[in-house]
């Protein structure tokens, strides 16, 4: 059965895979609203383990031979650390801060992608990086704001953690013949194993959840692990690795509205400003001229 799913031109395929990083744009309203507090490692594993194991049982193969502790890597990188310190800064800082240091990215992956892939990132890039965090920045910071050292170190950390899955991702491609469904299984999985030890010593079981909790885990499994993930690796193999990075610029713009809509927050002039920036960025790190490697342009 063919589980890649369908896209027709790259433009598509970006719209495509920018609704990954968009439904993850509600990962801070779903924890600060509706979790149980204090919880971060829990809730790491309760998001993606079960993710991972249906996309298994769906596609019915399983990672051998380097792909071992490739996906084992990977989904540490991209499911299990990444996913941890993006619950420890939500629940440590305000979501706009948090927002905001994920913004780096592209930073982040500009610089490993010259080391790994030898991919120079370009002036044009580079400027829209820093523009997409001032944009991030106006949008979400406002008002007198409480910096907690170990928030701001889990959200620079896992930008950096991510970034790096982003870049081996392109390096490494996937087996012939895998689709990204397949590997989206292989890393939710690996990545929700390696946090369960560590969730039952340094947390244990959560307390006993009410209807929104439930709400509130069922949305990030299903929309922001089952189903966005495949959506992810999948636009990661094809799109630029240095354009792509751009599309996490979504979350806080998708944080931000929904704030606006649920919470009744206020929207300033600066923050208008900041939207302009942020969009004006994601569409730029598209538009940028590709180089000539193979690698730059996609497997």
């Amino acid at each position: 059965m063919n589980t890649e799913p369908r896209t027709g031109t790259p433009t598509a395929l970006t719209v495509l895979t920018a609704l990954a990083p968009m439904s993850w744009g509600t990962t801070y309203l779903v924890t600060t609203e509706f979790l149980p507090p204090g919880y971060p490692l829990v809730s790491t594993v309760i998001r993606v383990l079960p993710a991972g194991l249906v996309l298994l049982v769906l596609t019915r193969r399983l990672p051998h031979g380097v792909w071992l502790w490739r996906s084992l890597l990977l989904g540490a990188l991209n499911i299990g650390v990444f996913n941890a310190l993006l619950f420890v800064a939500a629940y440590r800082l305000p979501g706009g801060v948090a927002a905001t240091l994920q913004s780096i990215q592209p930073l982040f992956v500009a610089g490993l992608a010259l080391l790994l892939l030898g991919e120079k990132p370009t002036r044009w890039r580079l400027g829209w990086a820093a523009a997409g965090v001032v944009g991030v920045a106006l949008i979400v910071l406002r008002g007198r704001i409480h910096l907690d050292l170990v928030g701001i170190l889990a959200g620079v950390v896992g930008a950096g953690v991510m970034a790096a899955g982003i870049v081996l991702i392109k390096r490494w491609g996937r087996p012939d013949g895998v689709s990204a469904v397949t590997t989206a299984g292989w890393q939710l999985t690996a990545g929700g194993l390696v946090l369960v030890p560590l969730a039952v010593v340094f947390e244990g079981l959560p307390p006993a959840l009410d209807l929104p909790a439930i709400g509130g885990y069922a949305w990030l499994a299903i929309v922001g692990a089952l189903l966005s993930y495949p959506i992810w690796f999948h636009g990661i193999g094809r799109l630029p690795v240095v354009a792509v990075s751009f599309l996490p610029l979504l979350s806080p713009v998708v944080a931000t509205i929904l704030g606006r809509l649920f919470l009744d927050e206020s929207l300033t002039p600066a923050q208008g400003i900041g939207f302009v920036l942020a969009l004006g960025a994601v569409a730029a790190g598209q538009l940028a001229p590709r180089t000539t490697s193979a690698l730059e342009t996609g497997d």
